[in-house]
């Protein structure tokens, strides 16, 4: 069993029951942090999926207090590497690698990946993650895009996509059920809404017009937890 700890925004924690991953770990600053920065004491990564604040957040800290390997694009591992994050291991779109923990791929994502000063952090990225024998797709931010399908199809069957639903820097609601469709994963889960007033969204309206379309999906609360059996 994988169990999805929802820690708001983007940052989700996956464990197997014997590893632990983190991605995109905004926690300090994020009004719907259900976690901080030192609540984490044992990691084997963090996984990040572009630069922009909100979503590198706290990787450098929380890697260099729990020893965590940082996997993301070679900008961003560089950087984090440059502010103390010694242990990490770079990828690029279309790349993968397989780890103790489990195996990561880098897929496309449209949008940016600046840094805090306005640093070039690569390509933006969406994660693809075995673990524990499952598929766990994180779309990172991301408008909508016709290679969802192929997502879906190589890389399936899909236990899980992860996809924002916030709109203004991201897809929305209707565009995310798009998206499940193209992707069919066996459930979706809506994350990047409500953090700011700029995403604003309701997530169980993404579960009903997923699930009227034939798609399974489930709202996450903050703090919630998805156990894929």
């Amino acid at each position: 069993m994988v169990s999805l700890r929802y820690h708001g925004h983007d940052c989700w924690e996956i464990d197997d029951g014997t590893h632990r991953v983190l991605i995109d770990p905004f926690l300090a600053g994020n009004p719907k942090a259900t976690a901080k920065p030192d609540s984490f004491t044992k990691l084997d990564a963090i996984l990040v999926t572009h630069g922009h604040g909100d979503h590198l957040g706290d990787a450098a800290a929380i890697a260099k207090k729990t020893g965590a390997m940082v996997v993301s694009n070679y900008e961003i591992v560089g950087y984090l590497q440059a502010q103390g994050a010694s242990n990490g291991h770079p990828l690029h779109i279309g790349g993968g690698w397989q780890f103790p923990f489990g195996n990561v791929k880098l897929t496309i994502a449209h949008h940016g990946s600046t840094g805090p000063n306005g640093e070039a952090l690569g390509n933006p990225a969406g994660i693809l993650l075995t673990m524990g024998g499952k598929k766990i797709y994180h779309a990172g931010d991301t408008g909508l895009f016709l290679d969802m399908q192929l997502i879906g199809e190589a890389w399936g069957p899909l236990d899980v996509a992860l996809l924002p639903i916030g709109d203004n820097f991201t897809m929305g609601i209707d565009d995310a059920v798009r998206a499940a469709a193209f992707l069919k994963a066996k459930v979706c889960i809506p994350m990047h809404y409500n953090t700011f007033d700029l995403i604003k969204a309701d997530p169980a309206e993404f579960v009903r017009k997923a699930e009227a379309k034939g798609y399974k999906a489930v709202a996450v609360a903050p703090g919630g937890t998805y156990k894929v059996d």
